[in-house]
């Protein structure tokens, strides 16, 4: 896998807002915006665990936060309530311990407090941080968009539990008038010429290449059918050069020169004076019978479109195993019938071109005109958003882009040497973006009082079903259990405003 693909699958400034993406490429904003606390009810792992001794303090502070969307509270649990919580666990513990020499229930309180400090220290503070932390936030009225940060916990026999939390916010600021963004909505038509030539494409795939039976050699047009041996210029499989480049070759698979080895292929089809035949076959080729044997050099020039032969010189050894000449069928009803049973005559096969390169047209062109649409948003509003919201949705850009590299046929212990350093940095733009567009189509939806009803929620877990090809039912119950329902209402919201400011858009 090369850097461009790299760059392709990893770097594509993809828009999420205005582009249907997987429920999870979304940033949450709707839900902070509208004040409910997804973050509240969580607290992050430091200082939740592990507290030791009593009198034990977690000194370390938040990590980096937009210092506009950072909140920090210091929160104190009264001594009388971490009391009564500690003895509760005690009697909870006396009755379920098991320890040598006591039957069970019977373990005594001060056992008890002296075998299990530790673990009933870790569960006050993981029972009633989280409790005082909600709380707390809801009285300052703050709504959390990350899961908040705990530090500076302190926890001392007999007195009140003492902890800070930082968290990000959403931003106050006014939306300006984005009524008034204007974006061209150019016209959607297919011409006859386009469809023509779509259909001249179709005719090409469906040819058939017919053996030529006279004893005569390959004339221009037809093709040859060969098996070939092609080797990088005087690199031989002894010579000490070409162990070498082997070894380059495995070691960094990008460098070219190294990558030159010996390929072999069998049953290639080229076409005597083809368009894309290197002339060197074509020049060599024509005549050659079945049976013969042609050696020749290639000589690849530097801007040769395959980069690995970019430049190089190949000897090839071409050994002619056929001649075939191909033969276009008719453009008439029947071609349309044997297609698909759909087509009753070629009209109605132009037809279904003409709707199909429409519909793609119309998609390609709203997507862009959608996609300069939230660049005029953009440009019209200048706010900060939280840190953790824009490093979320670079794991999420990452993630994507590693699954397409995947499918593309990376293997995993590639992705492990790439620079994932280099990468993050790359997507911090496009992340800042896409969080800054969920934001603000979100807080456009609420002005503009946009719903999503519980069916158009319904039709579209169907949909998503029905893409996935997986039973509607298990697909729910994922949503479900990922906390993902309301977050896909929240886009489809987003979906909506975006729409509207479309439509109102010229």
């Amino acid at each position: 896998m090369d850097n461009a693909a790299e760059r392709n699958a990893l770097d594509n400034p993809e828009n999420p807002s205005s582009e249907q993406q997987p429920e999870e490429a979304q940033p949450i904003a709707g839900q902070a915006l509208e004040g409910q606390h997804d973050h509240a009810s969580g607290v992050h792992d430091h200082g939740v665990h592990d507290h030791g001794e009593p009198g034990h303090t977690h000194p370390a502070g938040p990590p980096p936060m937009d210092p506009a969307c950072k909140r920090e509270i210091e929160v104190e649990i009264p001594a009388d309530v971490v009391a009564k919580h500690q003895e509760a666990l005690v009697q909870q513990y006396s009755k379920q311990a098991r320890i040598p020499g006591f039957r069970k229930g019977k373990v005594p309180a001060s056992m008890v407090r002296s075998k299990f400090s530790s673990e009933i220290t870790s569960d006050v503070v993981e029972h009633l941080v989280p409790q005082y932390f909600r709380e707390a936030v809801v009285k300052g009225g703050y709504r959390p968009v990350s899961q908040p940060h705990i530090y500076g916990l302190e926890f001392t026999p007999g007195e009140p539990i003492k902890f800070k939390a930082a968290f990000e916010v959403l931003p106050e600021f006014d939306l300006g008038d984005y009524k008034a963004i204007k974006v061209e909505k150019p016209d959607v038509t297919v011409t006859d010429e386009e469809i023509d030539h779509e259909i001249k494409l179709l005719q090409e795939k469906q040819a058939s290449f017919d053996p030529v039976d006279e004893e005569r050699g390959a004339q221009n047009g037809e093709f040859v059918q060969v098996s070939f041996e092609a080797r990088p210029k005087n690199l031989a499989d002894d010579e000490p050069e070409a162990a070498e480049a082997k070894d380059a070759a495995a070691e960094n698979p990008e460098q070219k020169d190294a990558a030159a080895q010996p390929v072999q292929m069998e049953e290639v089809l080229v076409e005597i004076g083809g368009a894309n035949t290197i002339p060197e076959f074509t020049k060599t080729l024509a005549g050659a019978k079945a049976g013969e044997e042609r050696s020749f050099e290639v000589s690849y020039p530097e801007d040769f479109y395959d980069k690995r032969l970019a430049g190089l010189v190949f000897d090839y050894k071409v050994k002619v195993n056929g001649i075939k000449k191909k033969t276009l069928p008719e453009l008439n009803d029947d071609f349309a019938k044997e297609l698909s049973p759909d087509f009753q005559n070629l009209g109605d096969l132009k037809q279904r071109f003409r709707e199909n390169m429409e519909a793609e047209l119309k998609h390609k062109t709203e997507h862009e005109a959608k996609d300069k649409l939230i660049e005029e948003l953009l440009a019209k509003h200048d706010f900060p958003v939280p840190r953790s919201m824009v490093e979320q949705q670079i794991d999420l850009r990452l993630e994507r882009g590693l699954r397409a590299l995947a499918a593309q046929g990376m293997k995993t212990e590639d992705m492990r040497r790439m620079d994932f350093g280099r990468l993050r940095a790359g997507q911090q733009e496009f992340a800042v973006k896409e969080v800054k567009s969920s934001v603000l189509l979100a807080k456009i939806a609420i002005k503009e009082n946009i719903q999503v009803t519980d069916e158009e929620l319904e039709r579209e877990i169907e949909a998503m079903a029905a893409q996935m090809q997986q039973p509607l039912e298990e697909v729910k119950k994922r949503l479900k259990e990922d906390n993902a329902v309301e977050r896909l209402r929240d886009r489809m919201r987003s979906e909506k405003a975006l729409n509207l400011l479309y439509s109102n858009s010229n």
